[in-house]
């Protein structure tokens, strides 16, 4: 008996020697990397996103920070930031700077494409496994690579395929048999514009893509692109570029006087009030779009829910000098996908944080949608519905939901009423 008291008390005792190790070796702050852009073309998408992680940031610190199971305990998270000024060598530089000097433990890339791609070969080489925000380029997620996923967009092989879905079965139903399709060349706008022809290519509908034009992201006049457009008669016509380009070409068409009878672009759904300011309503009336996460309420069984976020953001961000929208909803997500990677992984090794992330495909659910990776890390979750801005009877807009037909909210009003 008296033996049997001694072992049960050392082993007690070797198991709060233990825990006392454990709290010892726990860290003071988990230290996440990550860049922002304050100026420059991509701005409009990469404050809401960072501002979106740094609410995050704050909400989970004001708990006492997040729990990381391999030290059993809340710690608190702390951002290492810095401002890119949207130049893809900058951004290099940083990230460098972000591993070797700073030694994050987590390394999350700014917002897009274009400042993403440099980030991508750059975490690879030094083994830290990237929290990729929203940079969709198909080509980044490959079987050799198991340094990247992406947090809280579809990669861009799948974004469009609403878009093709209607055109293809829907639209010759409407009379649409003609499709122009104008893009910006970067890997967003460009792997999208690939894709899209694919889908149409492939659908084997009775439609046709007469108009095909990729353009720098830098174009900043569309007027003569415009002309060119009108000259090949589309029923439909796609323009997808980043905000600038949206802006620019949406601002052209106005000024020319010409409308056409069906009109997508992307950033009129993912940066509204941002567009809206910059464009006008008038400029936004009928046109087809990317439904985001920022408008559609999914049910979230983690993390706060859609009206609680835009609550928090507001109190947070009272000067409404960085418009909410998708792009918020974004940076939100990242910090819980992240969350919820430090709450399960069995340890801070960079491939065991990727496990832990891939854990939760198929299982998180946000306000952004369910969180889905392929086996390279492409995001096939959160896939954003195709609607139409139509005018609300107060000198507004709304969405309307046009497509898949299980999350409609309304019909597709075509052709487009003269505005």
């Amino acid at each position: 008996m008296l033996r049997k008291a001694i072992s049960s008390m050392l082993a007690a005792s070797a198991l709060l020697l233990s825990a006392g190790a454990l709290a010892a070796s726990a860290p003071s702050e988990i230290k996440i990397g990550t860049l922002y852009a304050s100026s420059g073309p991509f701005a409009a998408i990469s404050m809401p996103v960072y501002l979106g992680l740094k609410l995050w940031a704050s909400e989970e610190n004001a708990k006492g920070g997040v729990m990381v199971k391999p030290y059993g305990k809340r710690i608190p998270v702390k951002l290492v930031s810095y401002d890119d000024q949207s130049n893809t060598a900058t951004a290099a530089t940083l990230y460098n700077q972000l591993i070797t000097q700073d030694k994050v433990d987590l390394l999350v890339s700014d917002s897009g494409s274009v400042l993403t791609s440099v980030a991508v070969p750059i975490a690879r080489e030094h083994k830290m496994m990237l929290f990729d925000q929203t940079g969709t380029g198909g080509t980044f997620f490959t079987p050799d690579n198991p340094y990247i996923a992406l947090m809280s967009d579809p990669v861009s092989t799948i974004w469009p395929k609403y878009i093709a879905d209607f055109l293809t079965k829907e639209g010759p139903k409407l009379g649409i048999k003609k499709i122009a399709l104008l893009y910006a060349t970067n890997d967003f706008t460009g792997t999208q514009a690939k894709a899209f022809r694919g889908f149409v290519e492939k659908s084997g509908a009775p439609v046709k893509i007469v108009y095909d034009k990729g353009v720098p992201t830098s174009t900043s006049n569309y007027t003569v692109l415009i002309n060119n457009m009108r000259v090949a008669q589309p029923d439909a016509v796609v323009e997808m570029g980043y905000p600038g380009n949206d802006i620019a070409f949406l601002r052209n068409l106005r000024d020319s006087g010409t409308q056409f009878k069906w009109l997508f672009a992307i950033y009129p759904g993912l940066e509204t009030e941002h567009m809206i300011a910059t464009v006008g309503n008038d400029g936004l009336r009928y046109v087809y779009t990317y439904v985001p996460s920022s408008v559609v309420q999914y049910h979230a069984e983690s993390g706060m829910s859609l009206p609680q976020f835009k609550a928090a953001w507001t109190k947070a961000y009272p000067d409404n000098k960085v418009a909410f929208g998708f792009n918020a909803v974004a940076g939100y997500t990242t910090g819980l996908v992240i969350q919820n990677a430090l709450a399960a992984t069995e340890s801070m090794d960079q491939l065991a944080l990727r496990k832990a992330v891939f854990g939760l495909s198929g299982k998180l659910k946000t306000i952004d949608g369910t969180f889905a990776l392929d086996k390279n890390g492409a995001q096939i979750g959160e896939i954003t519905p195709l609607g139409q801005l139509v005018p609300d009877g107060k000198k507004g807009l709304k969405f309307t939901v046009v497509y898949p037909h299980d999350v409609a909210t309304g019909k597709a009003v075509y052709p487009a009423p003269s505005n």
